[in-house]
């Protein structure tokens, strides 16, 4: 497992617990206990979900960066294969006109 899907896999371990330990222990009344477990549950969610835009975002990021940089080496590949070919060129030119 990645270190995200960990922090993430913790993350939705410590809301389960934490939602049945509040059960258990409750002094309220089960309305109350209802409301109070739907806020928290509610404030979760909201929380995993930033963490997923967050993750995703961070995905999309590093997707961008390494398009970025496989340009770059194509573009700076290209350069040195023409160059190469220029060199090639006239070396053949140089020869041709040594022998004429």
């Amino acid at each position: 497992m990645s270190k995200s899907s960990n922090t993430l896999f913790a993350f939705a371990l410590g809301a389960g617990v934490g939602a049945a330990l509040g059960i258990l222990f409750a002094p309220d009344t089960g309305a109350n206990t209802r409301d109070k477990l739907t806020f928290k549950l509610s404030k979760y969610k909201k929380e995993l979900e930033e963490l997923i835009n967050e993750l995703v975002e961070g995905k999309e990021l590093h997707l961008n960066e390494a398009k970025t940089e496989g340009k770059r080496v194509i573009t700076e590949a290209k350069n040195k294969a023409e160059n190469l070919l220029n060199d090639v060129n006239k070396l053949i030119d140089q020869i041709n006109q040594g022998n004429n």
